[in-house]
């Protein structure tokens, strides 16, 4: 096993399906132009409410990558 090098990337995905989408959403559209993507964390997860309802999520994660040798 090689040693690692990461770096990390704070992102905040947004849905109006839930928390899981919106983690989904993030490290998808970071996909498209970061690659090595290894892990996600959450940091932080809020919503919008409309009325009395839940109307959208917003979740904060770190995303670690390996460098480039």
């Amino acid at each position: 096993m090689s040693d690692h090098v990461y770096k990390l990337l704070e992102l905040t995905g947004t849905s109006t399906v839930g928390a899981d989408d919106a983690i989904r959403n993030a490290i998808a559209r970071a996909g498209k132009t970061v690659h090595n993507l290894r892990w996600f964390q959450v940091v932080d997860v809020r919503g919008g409410i409309d009325g009395s309802r839940v109307a959208s999520w917003q979740v904060t994660i770190k995303v670690g990558f390996t460098l480039d040798e």
